[in-house]
């Protein structure tokens, strides 16, 4: 069996959050996400035009799959550190300062609201290509 055509990348992320309205100030206030459906007072599918991020109601405890972390990618490598002061003047908790990695990426990473990490990446191989998606 032939692998069928290849798929589009990772653009769809869904996290349990104990608390909507502190999720929702971060992804939708600070990190610029726009309301895409909400369905109901437990569920919220946030957009930047590429991509889909659903936020939904719950409690977090062990017996529940946990996520490494998530990337966000921006345009350039200058953006990475801008990202990163502009959360720490809202007091957002960064995990780790803007750095380059071997291969080539910048990145730095900050914990949302529920503690989830979020990494704000330049990777040369594809924020230029995903960067012309939103134009």
């Amino acid at each position: 069996m032939q692998r069928p055509p290849m798929h589009l990348g990772l653009h769809h992320v869904a996290l349990r959050v104990p608390d909507m309205a502190k999720a929702r100030f971060f992804y939708v206030d600070l990190l610029g996400y726009e309301v895409e459906w909400e369905p109901d007072d437990e569920s919220v599918y946030l957009t930047t035009g590429v991509d889909n991020l659903a936020l939904h109601l719950g409690t977090i405890d062990t017996d529940h799959q946990r996520l490494d972390h998530m990337g966000i990618i921006v345009q350039s490598a200058e953006a990475v550190q801008q990202w990163e002061d502009f959360l720490k003047e809202h007091g957002i908790v960064i995990a780790q300062a803007t750095k380059t990695h071997r291969d080539g990426a910048t990145s730095c990473y900050v914990y949302d609201p529920v503690g989830t990490l979020v990494q704000f990446i330049h990777h040369p191989p594809i924020s230029p290509n995903l960067g012309t998606l939103r134009s």
